[in-house]
């Protein structure tokens, strides 16, 4: 009776957790539209819109790579359950940073978006990130888990390639300041070492 009382309280836990990830989540979407229809976005509100979106997707993916070094450091299993939703918000905010470049930067001009992606490496590179961001969100439910079986692992390590395009897209879109990619990059160093050092322990 414990053991099922005890479960019980950490699924609880859980879903209130991950309701409140998803409420935490909605903030800076909210934050952005506030700043968009009250003119606060600056002398280029389209920028803007491009950078925050963009650097939420980042912080959401790097968030998304802490949860399996959390979960192994704190022996806590709940981590992981955050790992799917946190990929997700990633998604939902790469997938608004391509809209807002395409549509309101570029405005549907298709011979112009081509010439993007063939002329500017750090475009291509963006875009190339957010196609391999769309398999892992389609597959990112129960149905797809079990079809997949094993096969539905290997194709989210793909994670780390996006986490190295999307850093290194972020880095070469940079004008001048390089802080935030830099910082950014060096996070995701840490999180690739870590693996490394797990990959090697258990070797």
């Amino acid at each position: 009776m414990r053991t099922n009382a005890s479960k019980l309280q950490v699924s609880l836990i859980s879903r209130v957790l991950l309701g409140g990830l998803h409420a935490f989540a909605t903030l800076p979407l909210a934050w952005l539209l506030f700043d968009l229809f009250n003119a606060r976005l600056g002398a280029d509100p389209v920028r803007e819109l491009t950078h925050r979106t963009g650097w939420w997707a980042l912080v959401f993916l790097l968030c998304s790579l802490c949860m399996t070094p959390l979960q192994r450091i704190s022996g806590q299993g709940a981590f992981i359950r955050f790992r799917r939703p946190l990929g997700l918000w990633c998604f939902a905010f790469a997938s608004l940073h391509l809209a807002t470049f395409v549509a309101l930067d570029l405005a549907f001009r298709w011979s112009e978006i081509a010439d993007e992606l063939t002329q500017r490496p750090f475009v291509s590179i963006g875009f190339i990130a957010w196609l391999l961001l769309v398999p892992l969100a389609l597959s990112s439910n129960k149905i797809m888990m079990r079809k997949l079986g094993r096969n539905w692992q290997r194709l989210h390590k793909m994670v780390y390639v996006i986490g190295a395009l999307a850093c290194l897209h972020f880095y070469w879109g940079a004008k001048s300041d390089v802080r935030e990619p830099l910082l950014f990059s060096g996070v995701f160093a840490v999180l690739m070492l870590l693996r490394l050092v797990q990959f090697t322990y258990k070797r």
